[in-house]
């Protein structure tokens, strides 16, 4: 892990306001609202909030469903993050790091945050179908020092076709599995993809009732 990697952060306090709460949140409109406020996100150096819960790295949570079933892969030992080497996970992302393209005190940081999204994605995996992507819920958890000073936004890829390969060493065994299946895998899996398969029954409804709504718009 680089020390001086500059990570996307927002205070501790600003999720506070909105209402903390741990394990999935769906109500996400509330927190996207305070959190993608001009001024509010910032890089800071990862060594200065790694161990420091007064902020929350912002950490996108991809997962990718394809014909009733969702991408899986066992996190190696190349992972970037230690304590979840082993793992078995559900969720493609990691920190949004700067680049030049990224203003953060642009009004439109919202839309450049999704942008910086794809591009994480794109250097953990090859997506070669066409998706659609939904923020469905947030994710946090207190339990452990991993989760204190994270909190995943969770997108939700829809993919017409599951064409999915590896690009990331960190990435093993991967793997389109079904509900039922990662359910009886849940003591391998990561305390987040653990959260997240718990919720992914509402996390299909929600997308179902988004598609129809916008294929009603289309008619």
């Amino acid at each position: 892990m680089d020390q001086d990697e500059q990570v996307l952060v927002v205070e501790r306090k600003v999720v506070e306001r909105v209402g903390m709460f741990n394990g999935l949140m769906f109500d996400v409109d509330r927190y996207l609202s305070e959190i993608f406020v001009k001024g509010v996100p910032r890089f800071m150096s990862r060594s200065q909030v790694e161990k420091n819960p007064d902020y929350k790295q912002l950490i996108p949570y991809v997962i990718m469903s394809c014909n009733g079933k969702y991408l899986s892969y066992i996190r190696g030992k190349r992972a970037g993050e230690k304590r979840l080497v082993g793992n078995r996970s559900i969720g493609i992302g990691g920190h949004i790091n700067p680049v030049d393209d990224m203003p953060l005190l642009d009004a439109s940081f919202y839309e450049t945050y999704l942008a910086a999204v794809d591009r994480e994605v794109e250097e953990e995996v090859k997506v070669e179908t066409k998706h659609s992507d939904h923020i469905v819920a947030l994710l946090n958890d207190e339990s452990n020092e991993v989760g204190s000073v994270h909190l995943g936004i969770v997108h939700y890829w829809a993919l017409d076709e599951p064409n999915v390969n590896r690009k990331e060493q960190m990435i093993t065994q991967m793997s389109f599995m079904t509900d039922a299946e990662l359910h009886g895998l849940k003591d391998t899996l990561e305390t987040w993809s653990g959260l997240c398969v718990d919720g992914l029954e509402e996390m299909d409804s929600r997308i179902k009732s988004a598609l129809e709504a916008d294929g009603h718009r289309q008619n």
